[in-house]
């Protein structure tokens, strides 16, 4: 089988994000060998009679053992099903040493997972653009037009501003009416307790939430051969450093790293680390894997 991988790169030369969702998610589905009518929900709707092709993991073999019919176990997608996206337009996402950015990278994932949700398991989506303040807001809907009008969200989350978990979280929380998938896709520069206990009330009525920590890999390892200045995109604030800081800068984002995955996890919050270098496939794959094995 020819697996597809997708290079970021590329994608980041194609003006629509539907194309771009289209084209990820279809090369993932092919990737995967499975149907495309797989979806977010849990919930059990109905059986239908096994067809070629079809994946074997979802047939109900204890039916089989009574009846010595394959039968296929089909999910509730419209009714029972809600993936929300939080995401982080503040001026830290703008970053990238090279092709996409931070906020490109994540709304490349925020649009290929609309487009499943929506195209091929009709599940209701919605977002919200933040930095400080809750700039854009999309009410979670299945009606004709929605992936249009999620996609014209991400086309204007452009990063600015300052970010701040605990303003948007709060009104957030307000906006909330139903359970279902809660993902916040963000750099997190913020203290991993103070993240942590913004987000994890998302839990508190039943949500399933992820937090997608989405960084360019010089933010991890960087290459300084001379003295740099280092800029603060949100405060401006700069910082001399030399070669030989490299080592304990290092020491401390894996710290930060390793605090916020702790951290969330004995929360019960999911937890991703996403480098804008990964196959946006590839990427896709970690995070339906995890939800499959839970």
């Amino acid at each position: 089988m020819m697996q597809r991988f997708l290079d970021p790169s590329v994608l980041a030369s194609i003006s629509s994000l539907e194309l771009i969702a289209k084209t990820v998610v279809d090369g993932f589905v092919a990737g995967l060998h499975r149907s495309p009518a797989f979806g977010f929900s849990q919930e059990f709707a109905e059986y239908r009679a096994y067809a070629q092709g079809d994946d074997l993991r979802h047939v109900d073999w204890n039916l089989f053992a009574r009846t010595e019919r394959c039968y296929l176990k089909r999910y509730e997608g419209e009714t029972n099903s809600q993936l929300m996206i939080l995401l982080d337009a503040s001026n830290s996402m703008q970053y990238g040493s090279g092709i996409p950015a931070k906020s490109d990278y994540a709304r490349y994932i925020a649009a290929s997972l609309f487009y499943m949700a929506i195209h091929n398991q009709r599940d209701a989506a919605g977002i919200i653009v933040f930095d400080d303040e809750i700039r854009d807001y999309v009410h979670p809907s299945t009606r004709q037009g929605q992936l249009t009008r999620l996609f014209v969200a991400l086309e204007q989350a452009e990063p600015r501003a300052r970010t701040d978990f605990l303003k948007p979280l709060a009104r957030f929380q307000a906006l909330l009416h139903r359970r279902g998938i809660v993902i916040v896709i963000s750099d997190f520069y913020e203290d991993p307790a103070a993240i942590v206990q913004a987000i994890e009330s998302l839990r508190f009525r039943g949500n399933d939430v992820a937090l997608f920590h989405i960084l360019d890999p010089l933010e991890i390892d960087p290459d300084l051969e001379s003295p740099t200045v280092l800029v603060d995109m949100e405060s401006d604030r700069r910082l001399e450093v030399t070669p030989e800081y490299v080592s304990t800068y290092r020491a401390k984002v894996q710290a930060h790293i390793q605090q916020l995955r702790e951290l969330t996890q004995s929360s019960g919050l999911d937890y991703h680390l996403f480098l804008t270098n990964q196959p946006l496939d590839t990427v896709l794959r970690q995070y339906l894997s995890l939800r499959r094995t839970r």
